[in-house]
């Protein structure tokens, strides 16, 4: 009888552990499935910035000014935008108004924003035949030009109040200072050209304007921003044909659904996700898990497919490429134990890529962080 109530008594206690650990396995996958239903269903929200205004003309080549056409163009692209129920638009001003830039970025980075879109004017020499359009991103300015378009473009930080306590003794007469800015947005790098293709395309293919291509320069706007992000030069004012153009409502108009269209279409290929080939270009082994599950650090984004040795990766070994559209991805690193990707992730940082982050692959694809360790937890 003792013996019995001695079973009876370890019975329900194994029953209470076991029904414990249903229970917190329950809340968790109730955690993951939460998890990727706010994903799911997260409204998409768009940063349009307007650049200059109020007591920042911006350039005023052939008589025109530069914040009104970049303010009348992008209220344009907005109020189409926020006819799409899952699209959420944000301005950094509505009217004619002096906005510094780092509250630019203070507000996309506040509404934790997918994109954020800014909107300029270009300017040459006086009498200059210099027209076409240019998407920016920010990177490494290519040559002088694309260093002379951000400096004149950040040259509006002294307009503002206490520029060297906000922008941190930030010079935008200096390449080196400029060249300081660009890590923050290695992260968004990839997305950013994404968007920044697309809109070029529109001009391009719809529009038959003269494309200038996308580029990379430090404009400080771009880096105050975390998340993918762009500046359109929407033509030159200073050539009297295309800022004739620029001004009109014809012109506004075009432009506007044009920069619409390519946001759409970035929306579209971010929501199907759009299929990754993998290239296994390690230079270390790598184990795979049963159920296929394995996570890696993205430290870089290129249009150039480069040899994963360490000589091109800070001396990081065990480096591999994925190729997404015409970008490829660089990857540090591999692990079946999301745990070990917080080391990973330390060793990278210390290379000097600290905008690294951890993705997830399952045979061979990129998934979801929530589904991979969905999947590792079955």
């Amino acid at each position: 009888m003792e013996l019995y109530k001695k079973n009876k008594i370890h019975f329900l206690k194994t029953s209470r552990v076991y029904l414990f650990v249903c229970f917190i396995i329950v809340l968790t996958f109730s955690s993951f499935k939460a998890q990727s239903k706010t994903y799911q269903n997260k409204e998409f929200v768009v940063v349009l910035d307007a650049g200059h205004g109020g007591k920042d003309s911006g350039n005023t080549g052939s008589g025109y000014k530069e914040k009104d056409i970049a303010l009348k163009v992008v209220l344009q692209v907005g109020k189409v935008l926020e006819k799409n129920p899952n699209i959420k638009v944000i301005y950094t001003r509505k009217t004619d108004k002096f906005i510094d830039l780092f509250v630019r970025g203070k507000i996309a980075n506040k509404a934790n924003a997918d994109l954020f879109v800014s909107v300029h004017c270009n300017a040459h020499k006086p009498g200059s035949t210099a027209h076409g359009t240019e998407t920016f991103v920010l990177g490494t300015h290519r040559n002088e030009t694309n260093f002379n378009v951000a400096k004149n473009e950040n040259s509006v930080i002294f307009m503002e109040d206490d520029y060297e306590k906000n922008y941190n003794g930030f010079d935008p007469n200096s390449p080196e200072s400029v060249m300081s800015i660009l890590l923050s947005q290695e992260e968004y790098l990839d997305q950013s050209i994404m968007l920044a293709s697309a809109i070029q395309k529109k001009f391009t293919n719809d529009l038959k304007r003269k494309n200038r291509g996308v580029k990379q320069a430090g404009f400080i706007v771009l880096h105050q921003t975390v998340m993918p992000s762009v500046l359109v030069e929407l033509g030159f004012l200073t050539y009297k044909q295309e800022g004739a153009y620029l001004n009109s409502s014809r012109g506004q108009l075009q432009i506007s659904s044009a920069i619409t269209d390519a946001i759409l279409d970035y929306k579209k290929k971010l929501d199907g996700n759009v299929e990754t080939i993998f290239e296994d270009h390690s230079t270390g082994s790598q184990n795979i898990s049963e159920n296929g599950v394995s996570f890696k650090i993205q430290i870089a984004a290129s249009s150039n497919a480069l040899e994963t040795k360490p000589y091109n990766f800070n001396g990081l070994n065990n480096i591999s490429r994925i190729k997404e559209g015409n970008l490829y991805k660089y990857f540090y690193g591999h692990t079946t134990n999301y745990e070990q990707t917080k080391t990973l992730e330390e060793e990278a940082k210390k290379k000097g890529y600290r905008s690294c982050f951890v993705v997830a692959f399952k045979d061979g694809k990129k998934i979801e962080i929530v589904d991979a360790l969905k999947s590792q937890a079955n």
